[in-house]
């Protein structure tokens, strides 16, 4: 597999179809599938574990005081949810060598 550092998700679909001899719209409906299927299970469930790859969690982030950087002044921000991504073993000893 070439060595790319950023992949876009035309990219990412024209690598599927020629991996998987498939069409580009087949593979764009694969991706779309994949991506789809997350999502849903991380709306849904709260995460989407994938073997070998890792989890994909959604993190609750408490609501805090952060400043304004431009004006100094003190702000609210909110309580909300974040998507996270937590590797598998397997992920983390590819991406180190």
């Amino acid at each position: 597999m070439e060595n790319l550092r950023i992949m876009n998700n035309v990219q990412l679909i024209e690598k599927v179809a020629e991996t998987l001899n498939l069409s580009k719209a087949n593979a764009g409906r694969v991706v779309s599938t994949v991506f789809d299927t997350i999502q849903n299970g991380m709306t849904n469930d709260g995460e989407v574990k994938v073997s070998g790859f890792g989890t994909f969690i959604v993190r609750d982030r408490k609501a805090r005081t952060a400043r304004n950087p431009k004006t100094g002044e003190t702000v609210t921000v909110d309580a909300k949810k974040a998507p996270a991504f937590k590797p598998a073993k397997p992920l983390k000893e590819v991406v180190n060598g």
